[in-house]
């Protein structure tokens, strides 16, 4: 069972490679499966379908940034913490974000693929819209909940393009709910 494991692990890292160094242009199962050290035609014991190890792919980069939103902090001080470690990682780890732009640009013309990130950025989008209730009923600011979701989700989107701003992007999306002129 650990052996399966640990193959299963070895072909998500090989295929999140993949995606990162080629993008889906540069997706192919033979090469993924022999850079996991199996044969392709095994390929399926792991993953049922070509979809099914993109998911898979999806959810270990994502599962990557889980831990960037705090909970023992006041509204303001979390944002600013989650948006810090998200334009960090998107300087010190942009393969990350490399694979997840491939991701979000295959789901706009895959349905399936739609899906799946929809399903995964929901979780995110929960924490964002708690975290702006939060500081809304605390007086911290005063915002519309779905409008300020989508503009952080937007804005750390849009950065991954250019990670040399995500620092001052950061700073200055943070300041604005600070200040109270987000709204």
């Amino acid at each position: 069972m650990a052996d399966h494991v640990d193959r299963r692990q070895a072909l998500i890292r090989a295929a999140f490679s993949a995606i990162a160094e080629r993008g889906f242009e540069g997706f192919r199962l033979r090469p993924i499966a022999a850079s996991a050290g199996i044969d392709h035609s095994t390929l399926h014991h792991y993953f049922a379908t070509k979809e099914d190890l993109i998911a898979a792919v999806l959810e270990h980069v994502t599962s990557q940034l889980e831990g960037t939103m705090r909970t023992d902090m006041e509204p303001a001080a979390r944002l600013r913490h989650h948006l810090d470690a998200i334009a960090a990682a998107i300087v010190e780890r942009p393969e990350l974000f490399v694979v997840l732009d491939e991701l979000d640009l295959r789901a706009r013309r895959d349905p399936t693929m739609a899906v799946d990130v929809r399903r995964d950025e929901q979780g995110w989008r929960a924490a964002l819209s708690a975290l702006f209730e939060e500081g809304n009923e605390q007086r911290a600011w005063s915002v519309d909940v779905d409008a300020s979701v989508e503009l952080v989700i937007a804005t750390l989107k849009g950065i991954r393009l250019h990670p040399d701003t995500a620092a001052a992007v950061v700073r200055q999306l943070c300041d604005l709910f600070s200040s109270g002129d987000a709204s």
